[in-house]
């Protein structure tokens, strides 16, 4: 008769503790390598060996090394002497080896008066400057080149300053005076630069400035010694740098509304200073 007798529970360990609404993963455990495995193991030598230094030689070449960064010998560069050039020659400082062109453009209520006074104007651009000039009447413009006959490299500057003063209205023998002189310039700006004036406010600030049959324009051109062309709203003003600061004073003391008389009397006092200085 065989009796079966049921198997002891051992109590003593702990139940396995299981979350509802997931399923646990168990923990994958890497396989552990026994020593008979590392001792299978065998490097393969290198090709060269290499010596491992001391510690104390290894910090004395890094102290070295340190003191070759720092200080930098071909850092400091010696000094060079001035670069010599060869001085020029007589034909180079004259004019320019190649040619250059200017095209000064002329309004068309200027064409006229321009070829009449043609002979007066590419006399001096030829005899004074060397130039070489020529009227463009389909583009209408007045065309000036250097050649080997001019005499200065400023030279072309100075005859495009002659041909378009003449094309802003002044006389051809003021005008010439640019060509022989180097201090005169050109300055030009308009009654709407000073004050913005319209309809009879305007006419009335023209009128001013012309004075009775242009008498306030000639006082103006002979006190501060300038030439002055009053072109509709454009005002034009030839003469040296401190002259031309002198009349364009007057001429916006003018516009603003001064009264002649008293404009008169400042250029009386600038006239006395002027002459003064000059003696």
């Amino acid at each position: 008769m065989v009796v079966s007798t049921p198997m002891a529970v051992d109590e003593s360990k702990p139940k396995k503790k299981v979350r509802r609404g997931g399923v646990k993963h168990k923990s994958k455990t890497l396989p552990q390598k026994s020593v008979a495995d590392d001792s299978e193991m065998t490097l393969e030598p290198l090709d060269a060996e290499v010596p491992e230094t001391a510690p104390e030689q290894r910090w004395d070449n890094e102290d070295d090394g340190d003191d070759e960064i720092m200080i930098d010998n071909d850092a400091v560069a010696a000094p060079q002497d001035a670069p010599a050039f060869p001085p020029l020659s007589a034909n180079a400082q004259r004019g320019p080896t190649k040619s250059e062109i200017r095209r000064i453009p002329i309004p068309p209520h200027r064409m006229t008066p321009l070829k009449k006074d043609w002979v007066n104007i590419f006399s001096p651009l030829a005899e004074l400057c060397g130039l070489q000039v020529r009227m463009n009447t389909q583009r209408r413009a007045v065309e000036i080149r250097t050649s080997k006959h001019s005499k200065e490299v400023s030279a072309l500057q100075k005859g495009a300053d002659f041909v378009k003063a003449y094309a802003l209205g002044f006389d051809v023998n003021d005008a010439i005076a640019l060509l022989r002189m180097d201090d005169l310039y050109l300055d030009s700006f308009e009654i709407k630069d000073v004050k913005t004036l319209h309809g009879d406010h305007l006419a009335r600030a023209i009128g001013r400035i012309a004075g009775q049959d242009g008498r306030t324009k000639f006082t103006i051109e002979n006190a501060s010694r300038t030439r002055v062309v009053l072109a509709d709203t454009k005002i034009h003003i030839l003469g040296s740098f401190q002259n031309i600061k002198i009349a364009r004073d007057a001429i916006v003391s003018l516009i603003l509304g001064s009264p002649p008389g008293k404009v008169y009397a400042g250029l009386r006092t600038v006239g006395s200073r002027l002459r003064q200085r000059a003696m």
